[in-house]
């Protein structure tokens, strides 16, 4: 592990056998650049971070790994956006994907392997979130994959709700040549959903699990649940060079609800999202995918990312 200058800002760069592995910890401790040496001595992004970044709008640069915390994606509460109601009734502000991917965070330690770093709540994501807690994120970086834990620790006496997760910037097409609709994905899942303007969660037309390419425009933005299995599977349509999403099932939070998107900023945006969370989106108002982390006790919610 090393510390390097990137257009003014300190980073960490660790290099794990062919990959290496750019991150800013403390600030939405950011996972940036997943880059991988290949055998020819070419260099192929595996997740994304736009060149020559500027560093003023930090939590939205579309790249990297933005935690999401305490919820994924909008909230609402009676269709309005923007809030989200607890467990007690009370109705708070809540931040589009929470109040982690612009948050300072301190570290809690840093070796060759990785690093683990806890959240600092400023004002703002108090009053969104105003609870005794610690919430921390963890990477351990291989040669070829990654594992991230986001750990939640109620310090009090009340329970406290929860649905995290993670936004993936995968770098897409990753061949010379190639387009998106030379690329599938390949999700566990029973359900999908999209999201409706006032936070209700809208079924998808029959045909849906038949419809698996990344080069067709309605798939972007939908939420795919009610999981049989932990791992999605994604790549060209050939199934060489797969990227794996899986979901640990050792993990208190697994559950039938966790869920993936996956999504997309534009036709001609060189990244496809593909990202693992707890729940579906507005989960405090329909409660699919909400979770409970009781007075004095843990949660995690662990996923491994990987070259298959």
């Amino acid at each position: 592990m090393e510390t390097i200058d990137y257009n003014g800002v300190q980073l960490h760069r660790w290099n794990c056998g062919p990959s290496t592995y750019l991150a800013r910890p403390e600030l939405g401790a950011r996972l940036m650049n997943w880059n991988l040496r290949m055998a020819d001595g070419s260099v192929r992004d595996v997740i994304h971070w736009p060149e020559a970044t500027r560093f003023e709008n930090f939590a939205h640069i579309r790249g990297g790994n933005p935690i999401l915390f305490p919820f994924c994606g909008r909230t609402f509460h009676k269709g309005q956006i923007g809030l989200w109601r607890d467990q007690k009734g009370a109705v708070r502000p809540m931040p589009n994907h929470g109040i982690a991917r612009d948050g300072h965070f301190e570290m809690v330690s840093i070796d060759e392997s990785g690093f683990t770093a806890e959240l600092q709540p400023d004002e703002g994501a108090k009053a969104a979130y105003p609870f005794n807690y610690r919430f921390t994120v963890r990477y351990a970086f291989e040669a070829v994959s990654f594992k991230v834990f986001l750990r939640l620790d109620n310090l009090g006496d009340e329970p406290i709700l929860w649905s995290a997760g993670h936004h993936f910037y995968f770098a897409l097409p990753w061949h010379a040549g190639l387009r998106r609709n030379d690329y599938r994905f390949e999700l566990p899942a029973k359900k999908c959903f999209t999201h409706a303007p006032d936070g209700s969660l809208l079924p998808v037309d029959k045909g849906w699990d038949r419809d698996t390419s990344f080069g067709s425009p309605a798939n972007s933005d939908r939420i795919y649940t009610r999981l049989k299995g932990d791992t999605a599977v994604f790549g060209p349509n050939g199934g060489e060079e797969d990227i794996g999403i899986r979901i640990l099932s050792d993990s208190n939070t697994y559950s039938t609800w966790n869920a993936f998107v996956v999504w997309t900023e534009s036709p001609n945006s060189p990244f496809y999202c593909v990202e693992p969370w707890m729940g579906p989106p507005n989960s405090p108002e329909h409660g699919k995918g909400l979770h409970a982390v009781g007075g004095g006790k843990s949660a995690t919610f662990g996923v491994e990312v990987a070259l298959l």
